[in-house]
């Protein structure tokens, strides 16, 4: 029957009715009353191949979207944190080395911070899908009330706060950071990237913990894979642009000038974004 109706996916419980499939726990509990009224309106007969549609196949991801994840990422990209130690760390390295040496530093850099984020979300997507259907719809719910709550204080930070913003990479932090920041080698960048990527997840982890519970709650683990990889590309491009940018040209402290005086604009746009995308989840019945 699972190849008959076309299901990927394949879950227990399954309920045939017609030619209709509801596969797991959330797609019986949501739609098993519409469904059979619809059968006994317009009785299909037996299953034929192929008769599926999309949405009845846990995975479709009917809700998450190519331009949703490439919006919600571009907002994630361009989070304070992440910019501010790349600019600090090219201010730190482009007078004592040559244009090839800070590229390799950089991507070095880049690519460490692309790694730490896809990998911690394969291991998300691979936790819930361990733990099963019930528990992806919750995920979801609770990571676009963490975007709102998240976008909220961001929203305060640049209204109220003129420094010492509350989502940032902790002072306690930065001596550790500035440590790897002066060493300057690929190995000290790799490891730089990586602690960057734990330290500013209070700055971009509510945009990326909310795009990691909406793809729980409609895929697989494999078929997650390109969702994430297009996430994480989108979400390092602006490091690498300015990288890209200070080495064929632009000194870094015009980049870093720039970012200095338009935090707090950022911030704002991030929260009030951040905001948007948690609503949108929670209230659009195509997301829920």
């Amino acid at each position: 029957m699972d190849n008959a109706l076309g299901i990927d996916s394949p879950g227990v419980p399954t309920l045939i009715i017609g030619n209709t499939a509801l596969v797991g726990e959330d797609q019986i509990r949501d739609r098993l009353d519409d469904t059979i009224r619809q059968e006994l309106a317009s009785p299909t007969g037996n299953a034929t191949a192929g008769s599926t549609s999309s949405g009845n196949c846990p995975g479709t991801a009917s809700a998450l979207t190519v331009p949703l994840v490439i919006v919600c990422a571009g907002i994630a990209s361009i989070n304070p944190c992440g910019l501010a130690v790349l600019a600090i760390l090219l201010l730190s390295i482009i007078a004592l080395q040559n244009r090839r040496q800070v590229l390799m530093v950089g991507l070095t850099y880049i690519a460490a911070v692309f790694l730490f984020y896809f990998i911690s979300g394969l291991g998300f997507l691979s936790f819930v899908n361990i733990s099963g259907t019930g528990i992806s719809s919750l995920i979801a719910i609770a990571a676009a009330a963490v975007a709102i709550v998240l976008g909220l204080v961001n929203i305060v930070d640049a209204l109220v706060r003129k420094d010492g913003y509350l989502l940032a990479i902790p002072e306690s932090k930065k001596p550790l950071l500035e440590r790897y920041i002066r060493t300057a080698t690929l190995p000290a960048a790799f490891v730089l990237g990586v602690l960057v990527g734990i330290f500013e997840l209070p700055c971009a982890g509510g945009i990326y913990l909310t795009i990691l519970g909406l793809m729980s709650n409609t895929m697989t683990v494999t078929q997650g894979i390109p969702y994430l990889l297009l996430f994480n590309f989108i979400f390092i491009l602006p490091l690498i642009i300015i990288l890209l940018i200070v080495v064929f040209g632009i000194p870094p402290e015009r980049v870093n000038t720039w970012r200095l005086s338009n935090r707090r604009l950022l911030r704002f746009a991030i929260g009030l974004a951040m905001v948007a995308v948690g609503l949108v989840i929670l209230f659009v019945p195509t997301f829920s």
